[in-house]
């Protein structure tokens, strides 16, 4: 009598090994998210014009973009939101590259681009509707925004309460109408005259003195 095991032969074989594949595969790290992709901030300043202008040409940002967030309402028109009662603000998306400019060097920029302590407009422009904003997609934005006001309040000597900028959660971000896009290269001449007649940048030299419009590393307590 042949006492011999049965051979398990070619075909359980394979199926080993495929098991043995799968549990390599299912057990082997998920491939990370580029930790250079692109990331979004949404800002309100005042006149979206201007604020499209400072930010867009820092080093490491891609894109800025103007348009409306903060209202409930769909598809808000520059009418619209300009009028006030919409609860919409003029805002930026600025889309950057965090491997050359990160989420707190672009907070540290629009600060200084903006004039904190007023927070029944900006400049010239009065309304709700040009009210600063800082909207947060997810907890790491909400707490970096929350670390730059303390940052700002204590650069220009100020308790943190009289800084009027709002930091809210971002539901949606809605482009402005086409005419408003990179209205600054394209209309320099009315853009010009009109920042210098709202007294953008007057206004920015007293809050802030040299350190105006700048994107340098925070102080404390002094603006020279």
């Amino acid at each position: 009598m042949n006492t011999r095991p049965p051979s398990l032969g070619a075909r359980p074989l394979a199926w080993l090994l495929s098991l043995l594949f799968l549990l390599c595969v299912a057990v082997a790290p998920a491939p990370a998210m580029a930790a250079n992709a692109p990331q979004e901030a949404v800002l309100a300043g005042g006149c979206f014009w201007c604020l499209e202008h400072d930010l867009e040409k820092l080093p490491g940002v891609l894109d800025a973009q103007s348009g409306y967030s903060g209202g409930a309402g769909a598809n808000p028109t520059y009418g619209q939101v300009s009028a006030g009662g919409s609860g919409h603000q003029e805002v930026v998306r600025v889309r950057f590259d965090p491997a050359r400019i990160s989420y707190g060097a672009l907070l540290r920029s629009y600060w200084r681009n903006i004039d904190p302590l007023d927070g029944g407009g900006q400049f010239c422009d009065r309304g709700s509707s040009y009210r600063p904003v800082i909207f947060t997609s997810g907890s790491d934005q909400q707490n970096q925004a929350q670390a730059s006001l303390r940052s700002a309040a204590a650069e220009l000597g100020r308790p943190v309460a009289a800084l009027k900028v709002q930091i809210k959660p971002l539901n949606r971000f809605w482009p402005a109408e086409a005419y408003h896009q990179n209205y600054a290269e394209l209309n320099s001449v009315k853009y010009n005259y009109y920042r210098w007649a709202c007294g953008r940048d007057r206004r920015l030299d007293s809050v802030w003195g040299k350190r105006a419009r700048s994107g340098a590393a925070w102080a404390s307590g002094s603006k020279s």
